[in-house]
């Protein structure tokens, strides 16, 4: 009976990205979870957007005056419009603490020839206004209301504490719990209160910090995102750029393959057979020639043996005819440990994807020769939600690392240029786990 892996667990668990889906598992979890802390320090960081607001309106409010508190409008509209951009892309990278699938994105950048172009440009995008509105926002509402929440969450996670704080501070009560004006009640009885609404009161404040923080993350993210025909052109260009680095680094490998196939080794067979007649005809000859032409020979016919490895290690003709499956056959079969594979693909991959996950497999197998210590070695591949997997798994002593030695990170490396991920889980002792995935939309249907 096998068991998952936490590698095959982490592939098939659903994990919560968000707080509206940890709030819809298990409440228990949730309470327990870093989700409500996350959420308070999203709000405090908001909430200090509106410090500054705040000491403007307390130093307008010394003239009391409808010019000054107009004037201190304008400033703050101004204020608001120069930090509009940088303050979205801080706003950006916020967001990852509140979903953590989300990666951070830019405002369209524009070329220009000199200031004014610039500030011309930034008029005409639609984003900068977003974030112009964004800004005003989070300066009159959002930060207040981030103030108002995080002040109230800390109150009643002190709650609990107060007797504590109380002796410690040797005050007679931090909490009055009557009308205003009355004198602070310092019983048994209401310290009691105090504390057991403190433990009510936090459950509360977790789901509701955290339903806020969420409902202002998606405000910001509606805000912000770029829109339709807005999608930063830059970023059409990138994925694009990597499709095109793959296709080139596809066609110069088969290039290299054809001159080391047509070139070097053609090459060196035809010397191989020079030397080998020229060898026949001194076969009755005394003179020392006649070892050092064998010696050349027996070199050459090395030399050709190591170019074929090399060869089939760049890109193997299976791979090329049969697909993947063929072409990790053909490496199970030279691997110095048994290998049982197990590839299983109702349509191939495009070329890139073929070449990269050949790569992967055949460095994961070698680095299993060079460093597991393993008997045996496993290798299986799947077509799974759009997800080219394959896993090569292992009996060895475990501990390999991608961040230690070159060769794992080479392998992370190549896989990452067609848009695939590796995730390795390898506890010392073993066994170690290599996940390999490569995305759906190389896949080619033809």
């Amino acid at each position: 009976m096998s068991t998952s892996t936490p590698v095959e667990a982490r592939a098939n668990e659903r994990v919560a990205t968000t707080p509206w889906q940890a709030m819809r598992g298990n409440a228990g979890r949730f309470l327990l979870s870093g989700w409500p802390w996350r959420s308070l320090v999203y709000l405090a960081v908001g909430a200090t957007a509106v410090v500054p607001m705040l000491a403007l309106l307390k130093w307008l409010s010394q003239f009391g005056t409808v010019g000054a508190y107009a004037s201190g409008l304008l400033i703050l509209l101004a204020v608001c419009f120069v930090v509009a951009v940088p303050l979205a892309t801080v706003e950006r990278r916020r967001l990852r603490v509140m979903d953590l699938a989300l990666s951070s994105g830019k405002l369209r950048r524009r070329s220009s020839t000199g200031p004014l172009h610039w500030v011309a440009a930034q008029l005409r995008d639609p984003g900068t206004w977003r974030a112009f509105g964004y800004a005003v926002a989070l300066a009159l509402v959002l930060g207040p209301l981030d103030l108002a929440i995080v002040l109230t969450a800390a109150t009643i996670l002190i709650l609990p504490i107060t007797p504590m704080l109380e002796f410690l501070l040797d005050i007679d009560s931090m909490i009055n719990l009557g009308p205003p004006g009355s004198s602070p009640d310092t019983s048994i009885l209401a310290k009691t209160l105090v504390v057991l609404s403190g433990f009510v009161l936090i459950p509360v404040a977790a789901y509701a910090v955290s339903a806020v923080a969420a409902s202002q993350a998606a405000l910001t993210r509606l805000m912000l995102a770029p829109r339709g025909e807005e999608i930063t052109a830059w970023g059409r260009q990138s994925a694009n750029s990597r499709t095109w680095l793959a296709s080139v680094t596809e066609a110069e490998r088969r290039r290299i393959e054809r001159d080391l196939h047509d070139g070097a080794q053609q090459r060196l067979a035809t010397l191989i057979l020079k030397l080998g007649i020229l060898e026949h005809d001194q076969k009755h000859c005394d003179c020392g020639s006649r070892e050092e032409v064998a010696a050349a020979r027996d070199d050459a016919q090395l030399v050709l043996a190591d170019l074929r490895r090399l060869i089939r290690g760049i890109h193997p003709q299976s791979l090329t005819n049969s697909g993947i499956a063929a072409a990790v056959d053909e490496l199970a079969a030279q691997c110095p440990i048994p290998v049982s594979v197990r590839i299983d693909l109702p349509l191939r991959p495009a070329p890139e994807i073929e070449s990269a996950a050949f790569f992967a497999v055949n460095e994961a197998l070698a680095n299993i020769v060079k460093h597991s210590h393993a008997e045996h070695a496993e290798v299986t591949g799947t077509l799974s939600g759009g997800l080219v997997l394959l896993k090569v798994r292992d009996d060895g002593v475990g501990g390999a690392d991608t961040s230690d030695g070159t060769g794992l990170r080479g392998l992370a490396d190549r896989v990452a240029v067609v848009g695939g991920r590796v995730l390795l889980h390898s506890p010392r002792g073993g066994p170690t786990v290599l996940l390999i995935e490569l995305p759906e939309n190389l896949i080619d249907h033809a």
